[in-house]
């Protein structure tokens, strides 16, 4: 079946959402919302889209990232969950299965809880389970202590397209597998003119929507509230492809005991960003998606 890729907008507060699109040439079997991290955009999907090529994939670029970059604030997770809303409205979208990856896991999460009746079930990728703050990182420091380079990143201006290809090949992430999958993420994140190009997300954002990725009382009783099937799947290295990751085991095993109606999967052999931006993470992640859209096919059966 051939899968056409599409980009469209939708009015949101304060302006235009940008999102792509994946969709068959028939009727979809479904719809998948994916939606992304905290400096990323639509361009961490492709390899996960075309795993479903009789589903529709919708993924946004969300509120000041990608070519929703110039949308104003208020930033923040009940706000993004407000963005989405709008999105499944806009391509009438009465429900579908909500992927998030990092940052996206708790903007779908905040999804489910606030517009339950769109959302049939969740996979959390490396996220949407809170993330500890270093002990005596106070609020002002915890963007950078949670993101570290990637928050550095945002600061910096580059020449030329090759410059910055160059600095995400060297990525300890990226090094040694700069695909075509990276190479058009990348591109796609390079955004004003030689000689000062620079990564597409708005600081201002990140560091907003960094504060809250530590989890406070609202979130955690969002989180046990929902009743939707909810997935979680772990990258073993993180975003500098280091261990210890951005969840370590002995944090799984906490939020394992205080959410028992999360399911736990293991992506072996990647890191934060290649469980969406390498075949194989891709792949895990499909599968488990695959896993849960056959479930719910059969219990609609029966």
């Amino acid at each position: 079946m051939t899968q056409h890729y599409r980009t469209i907008t939708c009015p949101v507060e304060g302006g235009e959402l940008t999102a792509a699109v994946w969709e068959p040439d028939a009727q979809p079997k479904g719809t998948i919302l994916a939606i992304h991290g905290i400096t990323a955009s639509h361009m961490s999907w492709p390899l996960v889209a075309t795993a479903f090529p009789e589903y529709r994939v919708i993924a946004p670029d969300l509120r000041g990232r990608g070519a929703s970059r110039d949308l104003p604030a208020p930033f923040g997770m009940p706000q993004h969950a407000a963005d989405m809303n709008a999105l499944l409205a806009a391509t009438d979208t009465q429900l579908a299965l909500v992927v998030g990856h990092s940052m996206g896991g708790f903007v779908a999460a905040s999804l489910a809880a606030q517009y339950p009746e769109r959302v049939t079930g969740l996979i959390l990728i490396d996220g949407g389970l809170p993330i500890p703050a270093p002990e005596g990182t106070s609020m002002e420091e915890l963007p950078q202590a949670i993101l570290g380079p990637a928050a550095d990143r945002l600061s910096m201006t580059f020449p030329d397209r090759a410059s910055y290809d160059e600095f995400w090949a060297l990525h300890p992430a990226f090094e040694g597998n700069f695909t075509q999958a990276v190479r058009d993420y990348v591109d796609y994140d390079l955004v004003g003119t030689e000689p000062n190009f620079h990564p597409a997300s708005n600081i201002a954002a990140v560091s907003c929507d960094a504060l809250q990725l530590s989890g406070d009382e609202t979130y955690l009783g969002a989180l046990s509230g929902l009743t939707v099937p909810v997935h979680f799947i772990r990258a073993p290295r993180g975003l500098l492809n280091q261990v210890p990751a951005l969840y370590s085991p002995e944090q799984c095993d906490q939020w394992r005991a205080e959410f028992p109606q999360v399911i736990f999967h293991e992506a072996p052999d990647v890191n934060h960003y290649t469980i969406t931006l390498s075949q194989r993470g891709a792949d895990v992640v499909a599968g488990v998606m695959d896993e849960l859209l056959t479930s719910q096919s059969r219990e609609v059966r029966a």
